[in-house]
């Protein structure tokens, strides 16, 4: 799995936060509504179940995925690339994108994938290319004005 630097920062804080603090606060509220009685009855005793499951899956997948993480160096600012800051130019105004890994794209964040259509369009391209992408408004052609 192809990831930034930064992205990877991030699966690994999430993962201790996870580890450190919200895991052992829901083990402690099992063992808390163990304690009250009939368990099938519980509805507090499911419900931490329930989020003890969820929490430990989730620390499986960010530890498989830290695991098999590789991270996204650019080799140059010729050449788009994962990692790389886009500067482009669509209807007169700019936008800047970062290309990063499936696992970190954030739309509202302007961090777009290297797999999403715009992403597959701008990757490879150099500064004044132009690559037209297909929206639901229709073709946009966006004109690459700078490489970070």
């Amino acid at each position: 799995m192809l990831i930034t630097q930064a992205g990877l920062d991030q699966l690994k804080a999430e993962l201790n936060q996870l580890a450190t603090t919200r895991r052992p606060a829901l083990v402690e509220r099992l063992t808390l509504a163990r304690s009250m009685g009939d368990l099938s009855e519980n509805s507090d005793y499911q419900s931490a179940h329930e989020d003890l499951t969820f929490v430990d899956g989730r620390m499986a997948e960010l530890e498989d995925l830290i695991k098999s993480a590789q991270i996204a160096k650019p080799a140059s600012n010729d050449a788009i690339d994962i990692g790389h800051s886009v500067t482009v130019k669509i209807n007169s105004r700019n936008a800047t994108f970062h290309i990063v890994g499936e696992w970190e794209a954030d739309p509202k964040q302007a961090k777009i994938s290297h797999s999403s259509p715009l992403g597959l369009a701008l990757m490879g391209k150099k500064v004044g290319d132009k690559v037209e992408v297909a929206a639901p408004a229709g073709k946009l052609v966006y004109s690459i004005v700078a490489i970070s």
